[in-house]
């Protein structure tokens, strides 16, 4: 097997799922990073979902992506309890690095 690669660490802005606009928030992984994680002989999971440790600013939790159909880049759902943590808001930029759980 393959070891993995990362950690990945990259900037996104926060952006709000346009079918659940009342509650869903996620940033997009860069094609790189997605690419890399997609490449990896990773184990079947429900939904092509990956599990993640992921950091913003102090905040640290566990986590799944999920590869988006349209772009093949992965999305990474941000909780409320992280978003009110690190001050973040729909359209805001911010650091993250991730790696895989």
């Amino acid at each position: 097997m393959t070891p993995p690669r990362g950690p990945w660490r990259f900037r996104a802005e926060l952006w709000r799922w346009p079918a659940r606009h009342d509650t869903w928030i996620f940033v997009r992984l860069p094609v790189e990073a997605s690419d890399e994680i997609g490449d990896l002989p990773l184990p079947p999971r429900g939904f092509a979902s990956v599990p993640v440790r992921v950091t913003c600013g102090s905040t640290t939790w566990a986590t799944s992506i999920f590869r988006e159909s349209a772009d093949g880049c992965y999305t990474l759902p941000l909780k409320q309890a992280v978003r009110r943590a690190e001050g973040l808001g729909e359209g805001d930029v911010a650091e993250f690095t991730l790696e895989l759980h």
